[in-house]
């Protein structure tokens, strides 16, 4: 591994032009400044603040509290605004959450969370009315449980009166948007992940109806980059950009591509791998791999799939009481390699009481060892992850017809190194981490294009090379053979299990 500093942010400076980015994640939101000097891009985290869902008791779903969301916003663009003069501001945030309003702008119910298991079956009922293969054909968006068009079939059969009620829905963005600046929008690339939304960029009412819905609740969808409206911050005035508002579309904004071939992998609670493209890949094979084709800056395509990700890493190092830290990353480089093996999107993983006894049912289950002390639980879903990077590498390589040339690691998973490592010799291809920050970076730089202070997407990324830190990682020893067919074996189970 080799890395090579090219920058550090700096303080705002008060006299120069800022620029807010509310970044939003499962765990926590923050709210970063970036501001153009000296030919670099210079960031700030000005203010962080837990996020998490919970029960609402209510409703008993699962919920995000987005009031509170919405407050520690406010509170850190009033902050950028003390510091510097405030241009714009945007939000991302993940994708397929949203929050319905009534025609009088109240909101109607609460921010539901997509870990609620509200949605189980709900796949298999919408497909009973439209095919998946015809639903794949219009929207080109992967089957997942937690799709906006199964949360709002499940609403349609559990809380109808919400729907019924309803007249404009919003995507989380989109909401916080809306409560900045006052105007209703829904901006595409977080559209996209609706799974309502065709290829050619419009609401398909046929999948919209067969939710239950009688009649289509989002607005035309805005371009990434979009000039919303303004709000007044402080003694600023700054106007409210759409950035691209899913937040794995800016973190792509913010990869620093550089060549053909070259793959992201958006690192986090969900790893989220694959090539930015002109064009969509809708096909049957594309189909029965289940690749999606989300929706990017300058209305390209996002040809990606999720993976678990770090979220089953956080909840075991909850369980354990344990930060993720260089420690914990020490020991399970120490700890017995290939020992045992999980596939990371098994659907026990999504949300189980203990990940710990859901891991090790698994493992007891498909006849391995089961872990015992963290390092080797954590060691577990690094390998496992590390896997399914490779699995959906080859995948790539034969969707595309060409092999791939780099992995690009964005992210704050950008920073395990251990984990960057396996990935380089489970993918025996070589990797680049970092940015960081790619999700803010990305936000920044959509409002800046708005704004005219960028000219395009080539520059921002050659801006973004310029001014932040880049590690290497090149492969080493590759994966054993009889353990990649270990766990080919296990995803195999899990598919047909899922088609039963």
């Amino acid at each position: 591994m080799r890395g090579r500093e090219i920058g550090e942010p700096s303080e705002l400076k008060p006299r120069c032009t800022c620029f807010a980015a509310a970044d939003l994640g499962a765990s926590s939101g923050r709210v970063m400044a970036g501001q153009l000097t000296d030919g670099r891009l210079r960031l700030r985290e000005v203010s962080r603040f837990a996020n998490a869902f919970s029960k609402d008791p209510a409703s008993g779903y699962l919920s995000w509290p987005i009031d509170e969301i919405h407050d520690q916003i406010q509170k850190g663009l009033e902050t950028v605004a003390s510091l510097a003069p405030l241009a714009s501001v945007g939000v991302d945030s993940w994708g397929v959450d949203y929050v319905l309003l009534d025609a009088a702008h109240r909101r109607v119910g609460g921010a539901i969370c997509y870990r609620d298991q509200r949605t189980l079956g709900m796949i298999e009922r919408v497909t009973a009315r439209i095919p998946a293969h015809e639903i794949y054909r219009r929207t080109g968006i992967q089957f997942q449980p937690f799709n906006t068009l199964y949360q709002l079939a499940a609403m349609a059969q559990q809380q109808p009166e919400w729907l019924g009620r309803a007249s404009h829905l919003l995507m989380i963005p989109d909401y916080i948007h809306y409560r900045l600046c006052g105007v209703l929008s829904n901006e595409y690339t977080n559209a996209t992940t609706t799974q309502m939304l065709s290829l050619q960029g419009e609401w398909d009412r046929d999948l919209f109806a067969t939710a239950g819905l009688s009649k289509i609740l989002m607005q035309h969808p805005v371009n990434a980059g979009s000039i919303l409206g303004e709000m007044q911050c402080g003694r600023s005035v700054a106007k409210v950009v759409a950035p691209a508002t899913h937040d794995t579309a800016s973190a792509v904004v913010g990869t620093p591509f550089e060549a053909d071939g070259e793959a992201f992998l958006s690192s986090g609670t969900w790893s989220l791998m694959g090539i930015e493209s002109m064009v969509p890949y809708a096909s049957d094979q594309a189909r029965s791999m289940n690749f999606s084709n989300e929706g990017g800056f300058d209305r390209r395509y996002r040809v990606l799939k999720n993976i678990m990700g770090l979220w089953i890493v956080q909840r075991i190092c909850h369980e354990f009481e344990l930060p993720i830290d260089d420690a914990l990353l020490a020991l399970s480089a120490s700890a017995a390699p290939w020992r045992s093996l999980v596939n990371p999107n098994d659907s026990r993983f999504l949300n189980p009481p203990s990940m710990k006894q859901a891991m090790r049912e698994y493992c007891r289950e498909t006849g391995q060892q089961q872990p015992q002390s963290a390092a080797e639980f954590a060691r577990c879903a690094f390998e496992s992850l590390a896997l399914s990077y490779r699995l959906v590498k080859e995948e790539l390589e034969s969707l595309l017809g060409k092999g791939l040339s780099r992995i690009r690691i964005i992210g704050g998973g950008s920073r395990n190194a251990f984990l960057n490592q396996l990935c380089a010799n489970a993918c025996q291809l070589p990797v680049s981490a970092g940015p960081v920050e790619a999700s803010a970076l990305g936000n920044l730089c959509a409002q800046m294009i708005a704004l005219g202070e960028i000219a395009n997407l080539d520059e921002a990324r050659a801006l973004i090379r310029m001014s932040f830190e880049i590690q290497e990682f090149e492969p080493e020893e590759p994966v054993p053979d009889h353990v990649w067919k270990q766990f080919r074996q296990y995803v195999a189970i899990t598919v047909e299990e899922s088609v039963r």
